[in-house]
């Protein structure tokens, strides 16, 4: 029986550990070949191992996305050996400092901008070329409540985000008229290492699993996915549109 996903390219960013980990994995169990790009090689050879398991094929890129040339560098690989990208999911990101927004250094707000808006911002350039030679492109990133929340103590981190839903709304108009689609996804609070640094003393039990949220990720990379511009909220299950204050 042929898989929802087979003979499809998809890229996942942050995919040694956590949400992206757990999307790496759902993704190549629909058949598709994985492009995984983390900093940790024995976080990727783990998720190899894992998806190897089911018959799955991952291809393991080592590399910092704070590494501008090296996306450039992994676009045109993606070009030479595909000549398409069908799926990018931007999963990557860093929590940053928890600190009143005077405390925070120049530096350690800059390190966070870098990760969670620059990087996207070069994965887009880099890669809107090969998702628009597939045949039904998709492109998903992770954002989160703090965004419109402007959550305290973690402004670096709640600024980016609102900056990658910017980012990327402003890419999905550009590209309403092709066949790409590009849409956000909340994951809200997860069982996740970023999450135990932030909250260190909440019940990691009381937490949905990164597994589960990427059931829901799944289909907003699939052929038939037709939205665009979309915000789906993993907490309430609701895919929403943005709209203009009042």
């Amino acid at each position: 029986m042929t898989k929802p996903l087979t003979d499809r390219i998809a890229l996942v960013t942050g995919a040694s550990r956590g949400i992206g980990y757990a999307t790496a994995i759902a993704l190549a169990k629909a058949g598709a070949h994985i492009v995984a790009v983390a900093r940790t090689q024995g976080g990727l050879e783990e998720l190899d191992d894992e998806i190897r398991k089911d018959g799955g094929s991952a291809t393991l890129v080592p590399l910092n996305l704070t590494d501008s040339d090296g996306i450039a560098r992994l676009g045109a690989g993606l070009h030479e050996r595909y000549g398409k990208l069908d799926i990018l999911v931007g999963n990557a990101g860093v929590l940053g400092p928890s600190s009143p927004v005077g405390h925070i250094e120049l530096k350690a707000f800059n390190d966070v901008m870098a990760v969670n808006v620059s990087a996207n911002f070069q994965l887009i350039r880099c890669m809107e070329p090969l998702l628009k030679q597939s045949d039904a492109g998709r492109a998903v990133f992770i954002t989160s409540g703090a965004a419109n929340k402007a959550t305290a103590y973690v402004s670096p981190y709640a600024a980016s985000k609102a900056a990658l839903e910017t980012l990327a709304r402003a890419w999905a108009q550009e590209t309403a008229n092709t066949k790409l689609r590009v849409n956000l996804f909340n994951p809200g609070p997860v069982r996740t290492r970023m999450r135990a640094t932030l909250m260190p003393g909440e019940d990691p039990e009381t937490l949905d699993t990164p597994e589960q949220v990427a059931e829901f990720i799944l289909p907003m990379c699939a052929p038939d996915w037709t939205e665009t511009g979309k915000f789906y909220d993993y907490k309430t299950r609701s895919l929403m549109s943005f709209r203009s204050p009042a």
